[in-house]
């Protein structure tokens, strides 16, 4: 079956660009188009596409805005926003809408198909450039161990998750919605420039949050 895809942007040349991007593999279909962040989730109302694309400064409604309306009203359609700007703020309302996926204009040539993949199997993607920039700054604050990046609740999912418990069972014992543990799990993804559960797992041990 293919993978239907909305592209919203308001400049015409982006999105025939992203487009022909797509659609170069060959099971993707863009089903739809929008100039604007309403119509965008007009579009996705009437199309349901599998994956959303947004960009972040529409028109009308801004991508983070239209993110929280697609979301209320389409529960199947996975996000993704398209940013100038490499931003720890903007990431973390882009993850607090409901999107899945962050990725820097600059990089999608050679980041948009991976992220679409991702971002359709349900998995969050951040740009390479965009994780590791916010773990510069990060470190830049930090005492070097990345320990005191992380809150009290970051800690007990880290620990849970390296336990080998999935999502819902993390939500189940913290009594938080799956969704809500998916998003602080790509938080942490982020803060911590890990890209696997593998890492999360190495980087527990290292920490002293789990023993072995």
């Amino acid at each position: 079956m293919a993978l239907r895809i909305l592209v919203a942007d308001d400049h015409s040349v982006v999105r025939r660009g992203l487009r022909e991007l797509l659609e170069s593999r060959r099971e993707w279909k863009v089903c739809a188009e929008a100039a604007d962040g309403r119509e965008a989730v007009v579009q996705v109302q009437r199309h349901q596409p599998d994956v959303a694309i947004l960009d972040l400064g529409m028109p009308e409604l801004n991508g983070v805005a239209a993110a929280r309306q697609i979301r209320a009203g389409s529960a199947r359609t996975e996000i993704l926003i398209l940013s100038a700007h490499a931003s720890e703020k903007l990431a973390r309302e882009v993850l607090e809408a409901g999107a899945r996926g962050y990725l820097l204009k600059e990089d999608a040539d050679q980041d948009l198909l991976a992220a679409v993949e991702a971002v359709s199997q349900h998995r969050a993607f951040f740009t390479t450039k965009l994780v590791t920039w916010i773990a510069r700054q990060r470190n830049e604050r930090s005492d070097g161990t990345g320990q005191s990046l992380l809150t009290p609740r970051e800690r007990e999912i880290v620990q849970l998750l390296a336990e080998g418990r999935s999502n819902k069972e993390v939500g189940t014992t913290l009594g938080i919605s799956p969704k809500t543990t998916e998003t602080h799990r790509a938080n942490i993804m982020l803060k911590l420039n890990l890209h696997s559960i593998t890492e999360l797992v190495h980087y527990a041990i290292r920490n002293e949050i789990i023993h072995i």
